[in-house]
């Protein structure tokens, strides 16, 4: 069996690496002239810990990653909301819950999927035609390839989706994010390398995520109109000057971030699908199921899908049946995190003074129950066995 790749993303390049361990042989492609290695941090639950050891890239996570133990909630003067100690539950399924650099993580990825099989970079797909015997994609250059079936991992603004499901348009979730990594002196900028942080006050979130070796991945997140043009020329001094009563060591954080290293993008999502797979044409990862970054599962479920799919392939006959498998498999579990994330994301964001204080009286009263719950919604997938 040949299977046609759209996109060398994170969910991409799994979903190869995935595919030729049960045997099929993969063909990946990306419109980029080379393959992306940028971003800021990444965060990996235990679910997606798991799916990557079982693509052979487990041990490279925690030679370069860092593992976490907890998530503090604290408001903007320093007071802890919820402070869920995730060690625990995390490793009920074996694994921690681990933060790293997203290019070395794409390095790693791209090592094993690029293995006598390169990432084809400059390779548009602009369409594609399936057949009962197979399916052939076109690309933007003239050229065509033919496979067995059609993966599209191309992304949350997917040209293969729009094809399938006409109007199907990412959505504006009404925030603005900004994020970075630096180096940091524990001595001069004191945070707590166990805990992944984040703060919820009237002017924004943000969110402080150690890495190794005494790094820091920051994000920072400010409700805004979509695309704002005043926002988009915004400076590490700007969101210092905008963050400037927060806690520290927010503050130095911001001081200490260079502008060359600072990312900016509104938070886009896709509202829920209703199928992921067309005969032998299927979505995956961004592309089925973008979800905001409120639980730190977008690539986690990228990631389980491309051990999913190939799982359901390697153990069914018909090719068609097992994206039928798969597709029942996946819509049901990705659309709820992504409702999920969405009401984390617009408890996060209040930012109206009343709001804010209701939301901060109540919040110490929850039970860790309710996190550990959530939690384990996450890590209890069925992964073991399937490739």
């Amino acid at each position: 069996m040949k299977a046609i790749i759209i996109g060398a993303g994170i969910g991409g390049l799994c979903t190869s690496i995935a595919l030729r361990k049960v045997g099929v042989h993969t063909v990946l492609f990306d419109r980029r002239a080379d393959v992306h290695l940028g971003g800021a941090g990444i965060g990996l639950g235990a679910n997606a810990v798991r799916a990557l050891q079982m693509l052979g890239a487990g041990g490279e996570l925690f030679d370069y990653g860092k593992t976490m133990s907890r998530i503090q909630i604290m408001t903007e003067q320093g007071k802890i909301l919820s402070n869920a100690h995730t060690a625990v539950i995390s490793r009920k399924y074996g694994l921690d819950n681990v933060n790293m650099d997203r290019a070395k993580l794409l390095k790693i990825l791209l090592r094993s999927a690029d293995r006598g099989h390169p990432v084809q970079t400059r390779k548009e797909c602009i369409g594609f035609e399936q057949h009962p015997g197979g399916v052939k994609a076109w690309f933007k250059d003239g050229s065509s390839e033919e496979g067995d079936v059609l993966i599209a991992a191309d992304g949350l603004r997917s040209t293969i989706r729009r094809m399938l499901l006409p109007g199907t348009e990412p959505q504006y979730a009404g925030y603005t994010c900004w994020r970075s990594v630096v180096p940091v002196n524990p001595a001069q900028a004191p945070y707590d390398p166990d805990a992944f942080t984040e703060t919820w006050g009237v002017n924004g979130r943000f969110g402080i995520v150690p890495l190794a070796n005494d790094h820091i991945y920051w994000f920072a997140c400010i409700n805004a109109k979509e695309s704002d043009p005043r926002l988009a020329e915004y400076t590490a001094s700007d969101l210092a000057q905008h963050f400037r009563h927060y806690h520290e060591p927010i503050p130095r954080l911001l001081a200490a971030s260079g502008n060359e290293a600072l990312l900016h993008h509104d938070i886009m999502y896709l509202p829920p699908l209703r199928r992921y797979a067309f005969g032998r044409v299927v979505l995956l990862g961004d592309a089925a199921h973008a979800t905001t970054p409120n639980m730190g599962q977008g690539a986690g479920q990228a990631i389980e899908d491309a051990v999913i799919l190939a799982g359901h392939i390697k153990h069914t006959q018909n090719v068609e049946t097992a994206l039928e498998r798969y597709n029942k498999q996946r819509v049901k579990r990705t659309a709820s995190i992504t409702r999920m994330s969405g009401r984390i994301g617009r408890i996060a964001q209040l930012n109206r003074p009343a709001a804010v204080s209701l939301r901060n009286a109540v919040m110490p009263l929850l039970p860790n129950a309710f996190i550990a719950w959530q939690m384990e919604y996450l890590y209890r997938i069925r992964l073991d066995g399937l490739i």
